[in-house]
């Protein structure tokens, strides 16, 4: 008694080749028919998101506190600058980015404006941590400018955030 053994999936499942990748024209349809159902708008939302995303990171308000180094206030200034020209077009979803441009905005005046980032020992949060060399002492009456950096990084709108 012999068994028969699949030859591959059903037809039209996909996995045309050795590896069960898909064929070029299953690729090429699965493309068209994301095309399809693909809007302009649903597309400029995504971009504006990106944008607020990238300029917080710019910013050095998301990502781990070793990733200051990506900080690029040119960069930031632009994602704020384009996300600004795309305001208009995307009505539906303009209260919520626009109060994440605020944000973004806020904190790229105070990065630019001579407010960078915490010196590493007074970001650690360490009381008996040794100042930085040439960095200003931190005034007392002043919020915790770590503690607004997590403020700001909680407020990043995404889709489906609210």
């Amino acid at each position: 008694m012999t068994t028969q053994e699949p030859q591959g999936p059903p037809p039209g499942m996909g996995g045309a080749g050795a590896a069960g990748a898909p064929s070029e024209e299953e690729m090429q349809a699965a493309l068209d028919e994301q095309m399809r159902r693909l809007t302009v708008p649903d597309v400029i939302i995504q971009t504006v998101v990106t944008l607020i995303n990238l300029g917080a990171r710019k910013l050095g308000l998301t990502g781990a506190p070793e990733d200051a180094a990506e900080r690029d206030l040119e960069q930031a200034r632009m994602a704020i600058e384009g996300t600004r020209a795309l305001l208009p077009l995307v009505p539906a979803e303009v209260g919520q980015i626009r109060e994440a441009l605020s944000q973004l905005q806020m904190a790229y005046a105070r990065e630019a404006g001579g407010q960078g980032p915490a010196p590493a020992a007074e970001a650690s949060g360490a009381p008996d941590a040794e100042p930085v060399p040439g960095a200003p002492k931190p005034d007392p009456a002043a919020p915790d400018e770590e503690a607004e950096r997590a403020k700001a990084r909680a407020k990043i709108w995404t889709p489906g955030s609210g």
